[in-house]
Parts: structure tokens; C-alpha cells; sequence
């Protein structure tokens, strides 16, 4: 059980110090689903894709943006299951590059057949040893990030998922398994919010 939240902010009508204020209580309350590791994922000015994680509760971990605060940002609390959460490295969001299209990836869920579709599928060695990381290493498998790969994605692994997926173009992805995600829209405010619960 882990935790998956975020906002995409595509009207510029709320603050930078409102947004992170929802951001910061978005990550609090996700700590009810994990308090192992906590990360975030946008893009910054330059369009490049920046990861912020560490082994921490979300209430010791530090948001930082140089920035104004970006349009879009996808988070993670996580309860490790697999891989340990002392190697950051092992913790979500993962970064990966599909074609010219860099992502950062977080996933709310268990994959059962990560083993057998990194040997089916010739995946890669690496030093990652959490399950949800063949996600990423299967859209990486592909020439361009799009629907059609996610979905190609989707149906491979096993288990039970929710994936959040951000490109460097500042496109949201959230591809829905079993595992529960609400979003929010507040067109007034031209705001979506999504976590993985009602309650969060």
C-alpha cells in the first residue's frame, strides 16, 4: 500500500504559495498509506524533468523549487514492500526515457510478474530492485510515450496498480488498475487534484 497525489494546475489562477500549501497537505495525508519514502516529480523552465525523493516521512521530507512552482507535480508515499527504501534508488518516482520523450513514473501498487517480464522482454540489469521499476523500463522499451504504450504496458504487468505518469511536454498520465485513485476539478479554479483516496 502506498500513496499517489498530485495536481495539475493548467489555468495559473492559484498562488505559488496556495499550491504548495495544497501539495504539502496532499503529501501529509498520503502518509497514511506510507511513510518510507517520499517523492515528487515536475518539470522545471528548462523542460527537463526533475526528481525529488528521500527516505523519509512526508512531514520530515523538504518540497524545493527554484522555480515558480510547476504546473504540474506527481507525488509518492510509499509503504515498501519490495526493494529497500534505505537506497533511494529504489524509491518512487523512477525517471526513464522513451525515444525523445523523458517521464517520471510513481505507482500505487504490488506487480507480480516483474521478474518474468524483465526476462521475457530483455529487460535490462539494474541496481532497482523494486517492482514497480519495470514499468518504466517497459515504456522505455518503446519509440514514442503515448497511450498506445501505457496501454501495452498496462496489460503486461500483473498485480494490482495505479501508475501516474508526467512527460517532460507536462502531460499527466494516470492509468487505473484495481487500486483506488480520486481526481478533483475545480474549473473555477481550472485545478485538478488527484490522491489515492476520498478521505486524502
Amino acid at each position: 500500500m502506498c500513496g499517489i497525489f498530485g495536481y495539475l494546475n493548467y489555468g495559473n489562477i492559484v498562488e505559488n504559495k496556495d499550491l504548495k500549501e495544497v501539495l504539502k497537505a496532499l503529501s501529509y495525508e498520503s502518509t497514511i498509506r506510507g511513510t518510507d519514502a517520499t517523492g515528487i516529480a515536475f518539470v522545471n523552465n528548462k523542460g527537463n524533468i526533475i526528481i525529488q525523493k528521500a527516505p523519509k516521512s512526508a512531514f520530515d521530507f523538504k518540497l524545493n523549487f527554484s522555480d515558480s512552482m510547476p504546473k504540474v507535480v506527481i507525488g509518492h508515499t510509499r509503504h515498501t514492500t519490495q526493494g529497500s527504501e534505505k537506497h533511494n534508488f529504489n524509491n518512487h518516482p523512477f525517471q526513464g526515457e522513451a525515444g525523445r520523450d523523458s517521464f517520471a513514473l510513481a505507482n500505487n501498487g504490488i506487480l507480480y510478474n516483474d521478474d518474468e517480464l524483465r526476462y521475457k522482454s530483455q529487460l535490462p540489469e539494474t541496481k532497482i530492485k523494486t517492482d514497480s521499476y519495470v514499468a518504466a523500463q517497459l515504456l522505455e522499451q518503446e519509440k514514442y510515450l503515448n497511450v498506445n504504450a501505457m496501454q501495452k504496458m498496462a496489460e503486461a504487468v500483473q498485480g494490482s496498480f495505479c501508475f501516474t505518469i508526467l512527460d517532460n511536454s507536462i502531460n499527466l498520465y494516470i492509468v487505473k488498475g484495481d487500486n483506488p485513485v480520486t481526481i478533483i476539478h475545480n474549473k473555477q479554479l481550472k485545478l485538478y487534484l488527484y490522491a489515492s483516496t476520498d478521505k486524502i
